[in-house]
């Protein structure tokens, strides 16, 4: 998010003086390593942005709002994407069982 504030910033001529953003997960575990039984699950992500400005609050929320819409890391949590997984081992393919969703 940092990166693409500065990048929409440039771009639309919004002068940022100083940013900080501040990122907390909040995850739960469950199950057994011994039973292969694991299951982690994010219960969520909060994202807090502090911005320094002389801009006007409408362009700097302007540009905030396209450094969200522009952000990789963000749409993809938010619009979720196929993850594919692939493991070697020594060199040569390992094939490992995948969970499967929504167990």
């Amino acid at each position: 998010m940092l990166t693409q504030i500065a990048r929409f910033g440039h771009m639309m001529k919004v002068s940022v003086n100083k940013t900080r953003v501040h990122v907390a997960m909040r995850n739960k575990q469950e199950g057994s390593v011994l039973k292969n039984t694991v299951k982690v699950s994010c219960l969520g992500i909060e994202v807090r942005v502090e911005l320094e400005s002389d801009e006007p609050s409408e362009r700097v929320a302007a540009m905030v709002r396209n450094a969200e819409n522009g952000c990789f890391t963000m749409q993809a949590l938010l619009e979720p994407v196929r993850v594919t997984n692939t493991v070697t081992l020594n060199g040569a393919s390992l094939p490992v069982p995948q969970a499967n969703p929504g167990q």
